[in-house]
Order: structure tokens, then C-alpha cells, then sequence
């Protein structure tokens, strides 16, 4: 199955999209190849000596699996994956007929996954781990409702074969009642008393037990619904962590330090990406190194290696200033970044930037669960951008941002320079963008040499 005919057409897809700037050639192959031959997919990943390992969630997934990649590559084990984010059955085929073409082949399979594609691509390849890290209200225009996720989840993990191994986050609910008993299963939470938010937030989602409908109580609330919990009525509550973060030091948005708990004693590590999210990415990646038998020692050092993702975190030096991109592309994650931001504590120089494309969703009401006032005390200079950015300025001019404050400008490029004007030396402009408007102002980025094109980010 590593060569044929129809690979070659494939292939050939890819590196014309590439030359005609077309894109990076991340989808197109594997939609040609899944048409020309429909079980190319199961073919291929069959070829995988070491299995594969699936990674999706809401918010987090790019990340995690760089995490991971670290650790595999630390293990000494050659690993395929869709590093670009290309995350639908497309992406996946594409993933693995790049890998098909390589010597010596790779022997396990990292895939990022999106949430509905989840069942489909988990169908064909019989994963040798699957890790659910959290699900949060996003894109509502395409996924419906959290639950028909969560529902689709379960029926997933009812489907698998005996011997997949699950990774569930201990400290979403909805998430941790996916455990069937019959998966062996890790857990992964976050148990520093000291991280904690000062109340369930407004725009919480899961905040229902899924046995019996009633409410959740919760003794501490870490990021959106996630913390330690349980029902008001029956006995469902937070099960007790395999791998669980003791320890949590915040430095900004540089990064931060963590030291886990895991079977085989303590893992500590200084991680590049900052925030308390990135922290049970960190948590999420761990378990699964631990699923697929790598040793504290490696993952320790995995962990410290691993770097921000394309838009996830990404620090871009210009001169003497820094652009941080952060995206923010649903309530529970522009909540988290907002408070991320906020560990900075410079004047804040921020180019926001919404778009309502395919990928972003097209509702952009969604801005209006986003608590930015926290904001505005330490603001220094706003500027907005995207398709929708009056949207957005109306939302800021609602918070209470005075409107001859508040710039608008449409053209990425433009509206980068102009929130980077005013950053003095040394100081940050904090990029918050939407998916699709982060590929926007990144491709302008790109074509001044500032960074990688997104596809051969790391």
C-alpha cells in the first residue's frame, strides 16, 4: 500500500497546491486519495507497527499532540502526524500518505481530531489510545449543542475494540463519565488548591450530571466547568487521577511550571506555553505518553522541548517588541487567554480579530460570553480587525471602551502594524484572533519572513 498509482496522484495534489499558493496542501491529497481508493485509510494505518493514538477535545488538541510527538520522538519511536491541524478524515489520509512515502516508515500514528470526525476516523483505524481532553460550546452552527458531542463520545467509546486504551480528563464531567469499565482508562486532572477561580463563570457549560440531570456542586472550578466536582444528587463525582498536576507556577504568557503526580512518581517540567489550559494540555499529553509505555524521564524532558504550536501561544520578535498570538476562538478559551493575558503586567497593547468562516463558526454571538472587562483597566491601545471586527468593536464599545479608542481596521496586515506602532520597546501586542483570522494575519506574517508558513511549522 506504500506505493501505487493512486498515491502518486495524491501526492501530486498536494505539491501543486503547494506551488499554486493554493494552501499547504494538508487536505486535498487525502480527499483525492479517500475518493480513488475509499479504504486507503484502513490500509495504511494498518501499515503501523506501534498503532495509533488519537488526541481531541474543543480546545487544546494541537498542542497536546505536539506534546506527545516530543515524547515519542524522546522514546526513540518514528511517529506520523497531521502537525498542521488538518483534523478531518482528509487530514488524516493526508498525514498518512506522507508517512507512507518515508524511510524507514513511521511506526505510530498522532492524531489530532476533530470532534464530530472523531467516530468516523476512530471506525477505521482502531486506535491504540484515544485521549478526550474537554468539550466546551463551540461552533453551535455545526456542532449543534455540547451534548450531541458528548453523546456521540459515548457511543464512540462503546465502539472501540477492547484493547484501546482511554485518557479522559478527570475534571471535565462530561468527559470523565464517558468511562465505560470496560477500557482500561487513565485520568488526568489538576489538584493544586491554589489554582482556582473565584466562581463557576457565567458562560460554564457542563455544570449538569449526565446520569441524572441534576446540578453539579463544585469545590473548586479551574477553567470553565472543569475543576473537582460532583452531583448534587447521585453518586457521580470527579474520579481519582492517574496523572494529576500538583504543583503550578504561572509565568505570564512565557510559560510556566509544573510538577505532576504520576504511577511511577514525579514528573517536573518548565513548559514554554503559558496558562493554566496549557497546563492540562501538558497533563493530557503525560497520561498518554504513560498509555503508550514512555518513561517519566522522557516525558520530563518531552515536556520542556515542546513549543507553541502556530497561533497557540506563539511568540514573533520584531525589533525590539513581541507579538503574542493567542487564539481565541470560543467562550471557555477566550476566558482562559484573557486571563493569561492578564498575568502580564505591562499596559496592554491589543489587536483583536474575528471572522466567522467555515472554521471559526459563523455565530459570532459567542463574543458576548467573553468576560474582556478584566481587560480594560491595564488597556493601553485596541485594535480590531476580521470580517466581523465592527462586531467586535461594538462588543468592546458595550464593555465600556470609549469608541475614539477603540481603532477598526479591516485589512490584517494593516491592523497588525497599527496595534504594533504603538507598543513600545521591550513591551507585547497581545493577538487575540479567531481560527481562520489567525491564518489571515500568520500569511501576512509569512510573506514578511517573520514566520513560517503554517503548514511546516514545526
Amino acid at each position: 500500500m506504500r506505493r501505487g498509482p493512486s498515491l502518486t496522484v495524491a501526492r501530486t495534489v498536494g505539491r501543486l497546491s503547494r506551488r499554486l499558493g493554493r494552501g499547504g496542501g494538508t487536505s486535498a491529497p487525502g480527499k483525492v486519495l479517500l475518493r480513488i481508493r475509499p479504504g486507503a485509510i484502513e490500509r495504511l494505518a494498518a501499515d503501523l507497527s506501534d498503532g495509533t493514538v488519537m488526541i481531541s477535545a474543543t480546545n487544546g488538541k494541537t498542542t497536546t499532540a505536539r506534546f506527545v510527538a516530543r515524547c515519542l520522538e524522546g522514546a526513540g519511536l518514528r511517529s506520523v502526524a497531521n502537525g498542521a491541524g488538518a483534523n478531518l478524515l482528509s487530514g488524516v489520509a493526508t498525514a498518512l500518505l506522507d508517512g507512507a512515502a518515508r524511510r524507514p516508515p513511521p511506526q505510530v500514528g498522532l492524531f489530532e481530531v476533530d470532534e464530530m470526525a472523531l467516530p468516523e476516523v476512530a471506525r477505521r483505524m482502531n486506535p491504540r489510545v484515544v485521549v478526550l481532553m474537554n468539550l466546551f460550546r463551540d461552533q453551535l452552527d455545526r456542532y449543534g449543542e455540547l451534548e450531541s458531542i458528548a453523546e456521540r463520545w459515548s457511543t464512540l467509546v462503546a465502539d472501540l475494540p477492547d484493547d484501546t486504551i482511554l485518557v479522559l480528563n478527570a475534571d471535565d464531567p462530561t468527559v470523565a463519565e464517558l468511562a465505560d469499565g470496560r477500557h482500561r482508562t487513565l485520568f488526568f486532572g489538576v489538584d493544586d488548591p491554589h489554582i482556582a477561580l473565584e466562581e463557576l463563570p457565567h458562560a460554564s457549560d457542563s455544570t449538569r450530571c449526565r446520569r441524572c440531570g441534576h446540578a453539579l456542586i463544585y469545590e473548586r472550578v479551574t477553567l470553565g466547568h472543569m475543576g473537582d466536582w460532583k452531583c448534587s444528587s447521585c453518586d457521580a463525582a470527579r474520579p481519582a487521577r492517574d496523572v494529576a498536576i500538583e504543583a503550578v507556577a504561572l509565568d505570564g504568557t512565557r510559560g510556566s511550571t509544573i510538577t505532576l503526580r504520576t504511577p511511577s512518581g514525579a514528573v517536573t517540567a518548565s513548559l514554554s506555553v503559558p496558562g493554566i489550559h496549557n497546563a492540562y494540555n501538558a497533563a493530557a499529553a503525560t497520561a498518554a505518553a504513560i498509555a503508550l509505555g514512555i518513561s517519566n524521564e522522557v516525558i520530563a524532558t518531552a515536556l520542556a522541548a515542546g513549543q507553541a504550536a502556530f497561533g497557540r501561544a506563539e511568540r514573533i520578535t520584531i525589533d525590539d517588541r513581541d507579538a503574542v498570538i493567542l487564539l481565541a476562538k470560543n467562550p471557555a478559551g477566550a476566558n482562559t487567554t484573557v486571563q493569561t493575558v492578564l498575568l502580564d503586567p505591562d499596559p496592554l497593547h491589543l489587536l483583536v480579530a474575528l471572522n466567522d468562516r467555515t472554521a471559526d463558526g459563523t455565530d459570532v454571538s459567542w463574543i458576548w460570553d467573553v468576560d474582556y472587562e478584566p481587560l480594560l483597566p491595564r488597556l493601553a491601545r485596541l485594535t480590531v480587525t476580521g470580517d466581523r471586527a465592527y462586531d467586535m468593536a461594538l462588543r468592546f464599545a458595550y464593555a465600556g471602551v470609549a469608541r475614539d479608542r477603540i481603532e477598526v481596521e479591516s485589512n490584517p496586515g494593516a491592523a497588525f502594524d497599527a496595534g504594533l506602532a504603538g507598543v513600545p520597546d521591550g513591551g507585547s501586542l497581545y493577538v487575540l484572533p479567531t481560527y481562520t483570522a489567525m491564518l489571515d494575519l500568520r500569511a501576512v506574517l509569512a510573506r514578511r519572513s517573520l514566520v513560517e508558513e503554517f503548514w511546516r511549522d514545526g
